[in-house]
């Protein structure tokens, strides 16, 4: 049998991706370069049974190549919620747990390399107090984690060590933290926490509290940021702490964006153009400040940030609860209202957003403003069951990069949108701590 030539793929009456092309150069199929393609012969037949071939042959291949780069370059997710969820119920994370989104084996099957581990502080103890005592506690919960299994996990103070560790095969645990109550109105505090290994910091949670207002709090007392929060940006671009504009008021990230000297990350917020009216997560007009700040939004793979599906399910669960409380005169955890909880997610099961919604989110955003702009993070063991068909946990990134290579994106696009756009930016903000 002739083999194919390269021409000949070029007069294949289907388009063909380089991928696919290959494929079917591989294949040997015969084509003939000149036959009409409106007629139905034994040939024509013969090209479309090969042409199913190789879109089966490719999706094999969609997903071999996802598993080599998830090997090949380093993963950072901007946001997990391991040390809460331990606080909550420990599990050791060097093995497989039968919890949550995140243990050693997961990391290792996904190609996670660098999952910032959030140090999240509730919003309730802005008033009660014992923010900065939780956050030492869940601090040093990390740092028992490494020295427990110190051939699996490694601290990571800057973008050298998670280099280093990438190419020791250690997994990088940098911390983040969620809320930035635990400055308790000191800056000294914040070069404590420095200290510590926090490299970004959440400006606040669900509620305002002493450093800005909240996406999620109806309450707006400081109309952006406070001045002491102002201070505090201007503080944390001199010491080398990234700001973190994911839940901030719209005013308050406008704020920030005055402020800064340095690149800032949302880091686990998602594309408002898909969630009208949903605060928490960016605007248009947001994510072109923050590109043009040289900042990165990364993505956040809870299905409420992803579909609008999802937020009216939650607006009416949560009616419905409120209603039935209201009827029996009951107390919000008793166990009727809990199982009354179970009972609706059976007769109303929960829009899970898929695989293809979240792509969408990527897609959005480079876009309008370019593939340097845009990372991973997925909020996982923080969203609860809410996760996505096909990301469901740490295991899941190589399904994300295959669904990035069906869309288009070259290699060198997804070692962007894995690593590199929040390492430069990470980078700028160590680069300038060095020169104040």
């Amino acid at each position: 049998m002739n083999q194919i030539s390269s021409k000949s793929v070029k007069n294949l009456p289907f388009k063909l991706s380089p991928l696919m092309a290959g494929v079917v150069l591989s294949l040997g199929v015969v084509v003939s370069g000149c036959q009409d393609t409106n007629s139905v012969t034994p040939t024509t037949s013969k090209v479309v049974e090969s042409a199913q071939q190789v879109e089966q042959v490719v999706e094999v291949n969609h997903a071999a190549l996802a598993e080599e780069i998830a090997k090949k370059y380093i993963i950072t997710d901007g946001h997990i919620d391991v040390p809460y969820r331990l606080e909550s119920e420990f599990e050791n994370v060097a093995e497989h747990t039968a919890h949550g989104d995140f243990d050693f084996p997961r990391a290792v099957a996904g190609g996670l390399d660098a999952p910032f581990m959030s140090i999240y502080i509730p919003a309730r103890l802005e008033k009660s107090g014992g923010s900065k005592a939780l956050a030492d506690k869940l601090i040093t919960m990390v740092e028992d984690i490494v020295k427990a299994a110190p051939d699996k996990f490694s601290l990571a103070y800057s973008t050298a060590d998670i280099k280093a560790n990438f190419a020791k095969g250690i997994i990088s645990l940098p911390m983040g933290m969620e809320n930035g109550s635990p400055i308790e109105g000191d800056l000294a505090n914040l070069k404590h926490f420095y200290d510590r290994g926090i490299r970004y910091i959440t400006l606040t949670h669900s509620k305002a509290n002493h450093i800005s207002d909240s996406s999620y709090d109806e309450n707006r007392p400081a109309g952006g940021l406070t001045d002491f929060g102002k201070t505090l940006v201007a503080e944390m671009n001199n010491i080398g702490v990234m700001v973190d504009v994911s839940h901030i008021s719209d005013e308050a990230f406008y704020d920030v964006m005055a402020i800064t000297k340095t690149p800032v990350i949302a880091s686990h917020s998602s594309a408002r153009h898909f969630t009208p009216g949903f605060e928490r997560n960016m605007s248009d007009e947001m994510i072109q400040a923050l590109a043009k700040n040289d900042g990165v939004i990364q993505i956040n793979f809870g299905s409420s940030f992803i579909s609008q599906a999802a937020i009216e399910y939650g607006k009416l669960r949560k009616a419905a609860i409120k209603v039935f409380i209201a009827e029996n005169n009951l107390k919000k955890n008793s166990d009727e209202v809990k199982a009354f909880k179970e009972q609706y997610k059976i007769n109303n099961p929960y829009p899970f957003s898929s695989l293809s919604d979240v792509l969408d989110h990527f897609d959005h955003v480079v876009k309008l403003v370019g593939i340097d702009y845009v990372g991973i993070g997925s909020d996982y063991d923080g969203v609860g069951d809410s996760l996505p068909s096909n990301l469901k946990d740490v295991a899941s990134y190589p399904n994300l990069i295959a669904g990035l290579l069906k869309r288009g994106y070259s290699e060198q696009d997804i070692a962007k949108i894995l690593s590199g756009n929040v390492m430069r930016v990470w980078k700028a903000a160590e680069a300038y701590a060095a020169e104040h």
